[in-house]
């Protein structure tokens, strides 16, 4: 993976950058010492490294643009960065950057629950945003495997979704407003706690930008009622081709379940090892969860597993209290983790009609054999945003390299099924040099264009989500 070679004349203008920073934002924090910014020298991408020129921490949206100005005057480039847990390299740092976190802004600054919106920082991680409503019954409904960690102003870049984004969106279908800062310092408010802005959609244009048009410091959030009740059912299956077509059947047969994820057997153990969340040792699982009253949940279950019959499930297991609800979402929500003391592995996020899922997941298989690597499947099947993880040894010379072989071939796979590169974990520098694959000359041009518009020095980001060739004349500009 190949990055822009930085500006030496910016590195060497470090001390005097790093002293205007600190003047004009004296209550944000500057780090600039060798040993600090290392901690921002990767994000959870972190098979590739590099130590910024210095971190921004400001508290305010004044602090933010503050810091903006300077740079955009001292032709600085900013790596916008939430809580670091892109897995596509998404807030990865160049040697000539300030890298702008935004972790300290993290305050509630609104709740209506009479017009059911939040107002927060975009600091503030995922899931206390339902930490803030849910005493009142209410919930924010975009759930991320990381949402423990994760920040909105990350969710908002990268267009997050989750588990139960089947029913409930992704990012973009609960963003209602935001407030930005524009790389020459310029503060910007985008839509609001209302249902639909007026004019151009800015807010969809914005929301999945990947860090290149804005940096985000707050976000009006649709907030929602926590339903009556919800129940998991685990369904296991004798190989992953007939798990992934009993999905593509639940979806015909016209039932929305709030989430069906999918589990192959190397995720089933780890996970099981890890949490202790009592699942079967089959070689596919699903977990379908619907929700509503009990008469709602029984008649939706019933149409679910007479489905599921069809394709003769070896095990099938209904949650028996929230306590056992709750083991099988800690067991789900612990996949990447678990599967990451097992080996070092890349996790992907193409996207695929779910009609296709019986199909990839066998070429998925017969690719891995090919390659001679390990993939463990676990994702959100009920709308096919795969994610294989790529076992590899980080320690073996040109492993890395194999593993991102085949994770381009399985991106390609999706594109050539009617697919898309991403479905919530964005562009980044991981799949950076695939755009060509699924977008013409002609639509990535239109996008630069966008770009151009909010960005005109392309200092926000620059080396992320387009093919560098792409890119090249408008950076060197």
């Amino acid at each position: 993976m190949r990055m822009p070679e930085p500006d030496r004349n910016v590195i060497a203008r470090k001390e005097a950058i790093v002293a205007k920073l600190r003047k004009a934002a004296p209550d944000a924090l500057v780090i600039d010492a060798p040993e600090e910014v290392r901690v921002y020298e990767c994000d959870a991408l972190t098979a590739y490294r590099c130590p910024p020129l210095a971190v921004a921490l400001p508290g305010s949206t004044a602090e933010v643009a503050a810091i903006a100005r300077v740079c955009f005057e001292e032709g600085v480039k900013i790596v916008p960065r939430g809580a670091g847990t892109s897995l596509a390299g998404g807030s990865l740092p160049t040697e000539d950057c300030v890298v702008l976190g935004v972790g300290r802004m993290n305050r509630v600054l609104e709740i209506d629950t009479a017009n059911r919106f939040i107002r927060v920082e975009a600091g503030r991680t995922n899931l206390s945003v339902t930490g803030a409503v849910e005493g009142q019954d209410f919930f924010y409904a975009p759930d991320p495997s990381s949402q423990l960690a994760c920040a909105i102003a990350g969710n908002i870049g990268m267009n997050s979704g989750g588990a139960h984004c089947l029913k409930y969106g992704v990012t973009t279908n609960n963003l209602l407003g935001l407030t930005m800062v524009l790389m020459d310092g310029t503060v910007i408010e985008i839509g609001g706690a209302h249902l639909d802005a007026a004019g151009l959609d800015l807010l969809g244009v914005i929301c999945g930008s990947e860090g290149q048009l804005g940096i985000v410091t707050e976000a009006t959030l649709r907030i929602l009622r926590k339903p009556e009740g919800a129940r998991p059912v685990l369904m296991g299956f004798g190989s992953n081709e007939v798990a992934g077509a009993c999905v593509a059947d639940i979806i015909r047969a016209g039932v929305l379940p709030v989430a069906i994820e999918f589990m192959d057997r190397p995720c089933i153990r780890a996970c099981e090892e890890f949490a202790g969340a009592g699942y079967p040792d089959v070689e596919a699982l699903l977990i379908v969860e619907v929700e509503g009253s009990e008469t709602e949940i029984a008649e939706q279950l019933g149409k679910i597993l007479a489905v599921a019959e069809r394709h003769a499930p070896e095990v099938i297991r209904e949650s028996r209290s929230a306590e056992e609800s709750a083991l099988i979402w800690k067991g789900r929500k612990s996949a990447f983790g678990a599967m990451g003391q097992i080996a070092d592995y890349i996790c992907l996020d193409g996207t695929i009609p779910v009609g296709e899922l019986p199909y990839v997941l066998r070429r998925i298989g017969e690719l891995t054999e090919s390659y001679g690597l390990g993939v463990a499947n676990v994702f959100h099947a009920g709308d096919g945003n795969m994610h294989p993880l790529i076992l590899y040894d980080a320690n073996k010379p040109g492993d890395l390299e194999k593993a991102e072989d085949l994770g381009a071939d399985i991106l390609r796979l999706c594109v050539e099924v009617g697919g898309c590169l991403t479905g919530e974990h964005g562009v980044g520098v991981e799949k950076r040099d695939l755009m060509d694959v699924q977008f013409t000359r002609d639509d990535l041009e239109a996008q630069l264009r966008v770009k151009d518009v909010f960005d005109p020095r392309w200092l926000l980001n620059p080396a992320k989500v387009f093919p560098l060739a792409a890119s090249e004349g408008r950076r060197a500009a």
